[in-house]
């Protein structure tokens, strides 16, 4: 648990928190005293839980949807961000799905174009159109969601999201060196297996139990799991001295 005024006055904007690490990781910057913009995705603002919708009325949230795979969608809520906050003093990046599990011979132009514009370019806009808020806080953290995929390649039918990962990674590695001497640090957080409604899409009982076997912790991870680590690359105060870094989580795996 960190401390409840960690971010106390810091603006934070959290994409892809509407549902599962995102939404843990907004609800922990909300314990922790910051005022948030949550993007909400999609989603009706009566499926979010009542903590979402107590911190928008106590002004301590901004629920802000946005499709970022529509033309626009992504300036429209780069739009919204800017004229909420006058400073930014974190963004993490965290939209993104892996939409399909897409055989590499059966791929269409119009998957291929949708799993990139979600996990690859949206991160990109977003990252673009806040950096001038970014710089505004003088001493700003950005913290880019990958996967543990992008190492690994991921499974079957998983090409193109692994590799956006992949690409993410490399742009927050090259972005961490550009910013350093405008005070922002950049850095990742690349989750394991983490049990959300991503794998109850997307992997089988059968397959996830397999994966869990192969774990060193015997676990699946957790959204609280993977929190902590977006909170710690955020705070000068904890990881001032740490840029261009991506943070595994994933209960050991990657050694395996």
């Amino acid at each position: 648990m960190f401390h409840p005024k960690l971010f106390d006055g810091r603006n934070v904007v959290v994409t892809g928190a509407g549902r599962g690490i995102g939404l843990e990781v907004a609800r922990q910057f909300l314990d922790c005293g910051a005022h948030v913009i949550v993007h909400t995705g999609r989603r009706p603002e009566h499926e979010l839980p009542d903590f979402l919708l107590l911190a928008e009325s106590e002004r301590r949230a901004f629920l802000v949807p946005g499709d970022f795979l529509r033309d626009g969608g992504t300036a429209e809520f780069v739009n919204t961000a800017t004229e909420l906050f006058g400073r930014i003093d974190v963004l993490i990046n965290n939209a993104g799905t892996m939409l399909g599990r897409f055989p590499a011979g059966e791929l269409t132009d119009e998957q291929y174009r949708s799993v990139v514009q979600l996990n690859q370019t949206s991160v990109v806009e977003v990252t673009r159109g806040l950096l001038p808020r970014l710089r505004a806080a003088k001493q700003a953290a950005i913290v880019n969601t990958v996967s543990i995929s992008a190492l690994t390649g991921g499974s079957a039918g998983s090409a193109i999201y692994s590799a956006s990962k992949a690409f993410v990674a490399t742009y927050s590695k090259a972005l961490a060196r550009e910013l350093a001497p405008d005070g922002i640090r950049v850095n990742c957080v690349s989750p394991g297996t983490i049990v959300t409604d991503f794998h109850e899409r997307y992997s089988s009982k059968e397959k996830l139990e397999a994966t869990r076997r192969t774990i060193p912790l015997q676990r699946l991870g957790t959204a609280e799991d993977c929190a902590p680590a977006y909170l710690f690359l955020s705070a000068s105060s904890l990881s001032g001295y740490v840029t261009g870094q991506v943070i595994e989580v994933n209960g050991g795996q990657l050694i395996c």
